[in-house]
């Protein structure tokens, strides 16, 4: 299950194996969770477009509260994998056993206490998200299910980030892929055969997370893994500080994406269930492409923890440009894919309605066109998390669904209609860019003359 024998070996191969191979290495199980994460939130979409529009539209409003739900997961599994990655490569991994505990029981309290504030108000949760009358029961039915399931969700994302930081993704993958496999299969069950409509697609989606979840625990048990453990989990206000603070890029990465989906649907509302529909399609399909190259980044990142908590800094700048050359060559692939068959991937879900296929198919070649420019900004967003400069990364984080974003769906709408909410995300994906672009050339100066004092230290 591992490529690791041992604590001892792991370390040895995560500092020593040549880069291309050890970020292929880790990268293939996670670029195929992130994956399969994206098709099974795919399928949701897929089968729920058999119901109608309004359902489809449904789905898409309920997103915001996803991304909440993945922002807790993402800071506390992101915020404590950062420190494990570094505490491993500096062998200490007592504490970095006890920080791994403490961010899984604390995020799955607060996973159930979103849970539960959801269900006391769920009406104008509904209301808030961007419902519009015709879809608003669909999408209250939906809700409900992914608020029961908020504590498994949130906790699963927390452990499979730890799994890759700790160099063991493939245990990651195997929740994962579990999960997906019973959802695809479930959907169609709940949904037709049961008549359960949207609520048992999200039914089913928890249902699936919920076998993830207890195949990822069983997984904190086998091979070289760190050891989840109740008796581990030992609260301090510095080791909230320490998981928040290098968590609040994800953070901020996740919760703005809930913000600036609200606001696309209310946006797209003004147009109605078809709007909405096609910009909640066309989302799906950018996340999965995206997800190929956060996939490949998340098998960066535990190379780039390790060899940083060893200053190994050359390593560390080499990984980061073996990253960035794949990611560039697959999102170039994936761009002009996405721009020639824009329609048909669009119909795929709403094959009936016209009207949805031609606001999605244009929104899909315009974000195409900036897709590319994300090879660089993953790398440097990723970096500057890992290796603990939580500011920057964070301000990196803000600005492709908030700095950018934010203003561009509430000026560009007005101004020109359908097309500025078509054009608000390719506009923040390039302001984004620009803003990478020197953030990542710093780092990786700071990287070179870091290693160059290591070596002065060494003579």
């Amino acid at each position: 299950m591992s490529i690791f024998r041992s604590t001892a070996d792991k370390f040895t191969q995560m500092t020593q194996t040549p880069i291309p191979r050890l970020v292929s290495t880790l990268a293939v199980p996670t670029v195929v969770s992130m994956l399969i994460t994206s098709l099974y939130n795919m399928a949701d979409t897929f089968f729920v477009g058999k119901i109608g529009t309004s359902a489809t539209a449904a789905v898409g409003v309920a997103l915001p509260l996803m991304a909440i739900i993945q922002a807790i997961g993402f800071t506390f599994g992101q915020g404590s994998g950062n420190h494990i990655s570094r505490l491993l490569g500096q062998q200490r991994r007592q504490e970095a056993q006890e920080m791994m505990s403490l961010a899984f029981y604390s995020a799955f309290l607060v996973g159930l206490g979103l849970g539960l504030l959801g269900l006391l108000f769920l009406d104008p949760l509904v209301n808030v998200l961007g419902a519009t009358p015709t879809s608003a029961q669909h999408t209250r039915d939906y809700v409900f299910y992914i608020l029961i399931g908020a504590p498994f969700m949130v906790s699963s994302l927390v452990l499979n980030n730890q799994f890759r930081f700790q160099g063991s993704a493939v245990f990651g993958m195997v929740g994962i892929f579990s999960g997906a496999v019973l959802n695809i299969i479930l959907d169609p069950i709940f949904i037709f055969t049961l008549g359960m409509g949207t609520g048992g697609a999200a039914l089913a989606t928890i249902l699936s997370q919920f076998v993830g979840f207890c195949l990822l625990v069983g997984g904190t048990f086998r091979g070289g893994n760190l050891r989840l453990s109740l008796a581990a989990f030992r609260p301090t206000l510095d080791r909230y500080a320490r998981i928040l603070t290098s968590g609040l890029p994800s953070f901020w990465r996740q919760a703005l994406a809930s913000v600036a989906t609200v606001l696309l649907n209310v946006a797209a509302r003004e147009y109605g269930d078809a709007a909405i529909a096609a910009m909640s399609i066309v989302s799906r399909i950018t996340m999965f492409a995206a997800s190929a190259l956060v996939g490949l980044g998340q098998g960066y990142q535990p190379v780039c923890g390790f060899n940083y908590g060893a200053q190994l800094y050359d390593r560390v700048r080499e990984a980061f440009f073996f990253f960035f050359k794949v990611a560039a060559a697959a999102a170039v692939v994936l761009a002009v894919l996405g721009f020639l068959f824009a329609p048909q991937l669009v119909a795929a879900f709403r094959r009936d309605d016209p009207e949805v296929i031609a606001i999605g198919a244009a929104a899909l070649r315009m974000q195409c066109v900036t897709f590319p420019l994300m090879a660089w900004f993953f790398p440097s967003s990723m970096t500057l998390q890992t290796t603990g400069q939580s500011f920057r990364a964070s301000v990196l984080a803000m600005c492709r669904q908030g700095l950018f974003f934010l203003p561009s769906i509430l000026i560009l709408p007005p101004a020109l209609g359908i097309t500025g909410i078509q054009l608000s995300q390719p506009v923040s994906d390039l302001c984004s860019f620009l803003v990478a672009l020197p953030m990542g050339i710093g780092v990786l100066q700071e990287l070179k003359a870091a290693q160059a004092g290591v070596d002065t230290q060494k003579k």
